[in-house]
């Protein structure tokens, strides 16, 4: 069939467009140098625009769209990431574990200052991941560090070895988000080929399989979760949320939103109807919504407690807040919001106010959930996942960090929604890479006109999408997101 020159006729410009991006993939994963920003720019505007092709113009040959999603994700299997260097961190923390010690109570740096140890290669890991991520306590969840362990017991005495295990988990994880993002786009009545602009995103590729981020594999258990409650399984919804916290903890912010969804009497899937109508009588009048909506809160609470359970201790509670507690007081990175903010209290009070924004920023974006938890409709599946969507916007354009691999979410809610702007921010997110060129950059701060240019196009399409464009009625057979 392969050599069937009707075969090569009829596929001839996506045949082309899969071998051009294999090289650039094969570039990508196993030449390229993070400083060389010229080539990491053209390299990912090129696997972006060819990746934009393939999904309009094969967007029905779903076959075609998923073997070239997963062929270029095996390019990265025996790469060491490029632009990232959390990985020696996670293969740290898999290995202690296996020498039966806590990874949430010890720093990297702890051991090393004093000549210990602890794991193999521990020098080599310690180098990788650099002084500041080993000065500080591990803040990776349970099920996260379950895949480090996995890591560690399959390759314990090989850097690259555990790349590969890493790797394929979040390939696997990405197989999964593919399989129930597409059966949950069929529930909504949404064009099936919405979930290749995230499984064959560049950003996809690169950010998750290629830099080892397992954003892909909380996403698999949100979208799981997500396709289990439309289905009417809000209790394995609530259990399989749980598992996605697990993973990171980014999930945490959605959970006010789905009060609307249990407590409306108003449900367009007929499953969810006929599992209401077997549910027991209202006891003590207390509604019925209500008791499941408290079922689910208390199944995604307990499932959480009990992974974290076997590293509980009161040192671990401390640590883990104070690691936590950074990304709000002390880190600062691709931000937008809060530059804006912090100069002006450079302006009024001649210092970084980053402590006080910090602990205010996290209160406000609260708020804003709760304004769309009550003062939104969320009844139906793709109210819900559009209030997800909005309520994480919110946080990230308020927080002080936006590493690039933080908008993977953004991009899979979206696809069951109607904006398109988390697909422009997944290609204009390489300039996040170039915040630190500039020539006089002796203290290593960022370059805020790169910064400005990348959020002077997000904020763009955002206002243009949500509060300027107005929409047609959509129909459930012409909903699409491109």
């Amino acid at each position: 069939m392969l050599l069937n020159p009707t075969f090569f006729k009829r596929y001839r410009t996506p045949l082309l467009i899969a071998l051009i991006c294999l090289l650039l993939y094969t570039y990508f994963a196993h030449v390229l140098v993070r400083t060389d920003y010229v080539s990491l720019v053209i390299l990912y505007t090129g696997l972006f625009f060819l990746f934009y092709r393939l999904v309009k113009t094969h967007k029905e040959n779903t076959a075609l769209l998923t073997s070239l999603a997963f062929g270029f994700r095996a390019i990265f299997i025996l790469a060491i990431p490029n632009l990232s260097q959390d990985f020696y961190r996670f293969i740290w923390d898999g290995r202690m574990i296996l020498e039966g010690m806590n990874p949430y109570l010890y720093t990297v740096e702890s051991f090393i200052s004093t000549g210990n140890s602890p794991v193999n290669q521990a020098q080599e890991l310690y180098n990788g991941m650099g002084p500041l991520n080993a000065s500080h306590f591990t803040n990776y969840p349970p099920i996260n560090q379950l895949c480090f362990v996995i890591a560690g017991l399959l390759s314990g005495k090989s850097v690259l070895g555990s790349v590969i295990v890493m790797r394929l988990l979040i390939i696997a994880a990405d197989f999964g988000t593919l399989y129930f993002g597409k059966k949950l786009l069929q529930n909504l009545h949404i064009p099936v080929y919405n979930i290749f602009w995230y499984i064959l995103n560049p950003f996809i590729i690169i950010e998750l399989t290629g830099n080892l981020h397992f954003e892909g594999v909380m996403i698999f258990f949100l979208i799981w979760s997500l396709y289990l409650l439309h289905s009417g399984k809000w209790p394995l919804a609530g259990v399989v949320l749980a598992l996605s916290i697990s993973v990171k903890l980014i999930p945490l912010i959605f959970l006010p939103l789905f009060f609307q969804w249990f407590t409306s009497t108003t449900f367009s899937n007929q499953h969810v109807q006929n599992v209401i109508a077997r549910s027991p009588a209202p006891r003590n009048g207390i509604p019925r919504a209500f008791l499941r909506l408290m079922g689910f809160y208390a199944i995604v609470l307990i499932t959480t407690i009990l992974l974290f359970a076997p590293f509980y201790s009161s040192q671990f509670v401390n640590n883990y807040a104070k690691t936590v507690g950074l990304w709000f007081q002390n880190f600062e990175f691709n931000a937008s919001i809060y530059y804006i903010v912090r100069e002006i209290g450079y302006l009024f009070r001649g210092y970084n106010e980053i402590a006080i924004i910090g602990k205010i920023t996290p209160m406000v974006v609260v708020l804003f959930v709760l304004g769309l938890t009550f003062f939104r409709k969320n009844k139906s599946a793709t109210e819900l996942i559009t209030a997800m969507l909005l309520a994480l916007s919110f946080y990230y354009f308020t927080t002080t960090t936006v590493h690039p691999w933080y908008i993977a979410t953004l991009l899979i809610l979206s696809v069951f929604t109607k904006y398109k702007y988390p697909i422009v921010w997944s290609f204009v997110i390489i300039l996040s890479y170039l915040a630190y060129i500039n020539l006089n950059n002796a203290n290593k701060s960022e370059n805020l006109w790169v910064i400005g240019l990348e959020y002077t196009v997000v904020y763009g399409v955002f206002i243009w999408e949500v509060f300027l464009k107005k929409n047609p009625p959509q129909t459930s057979s012409n909903r699409s997101i491109l």
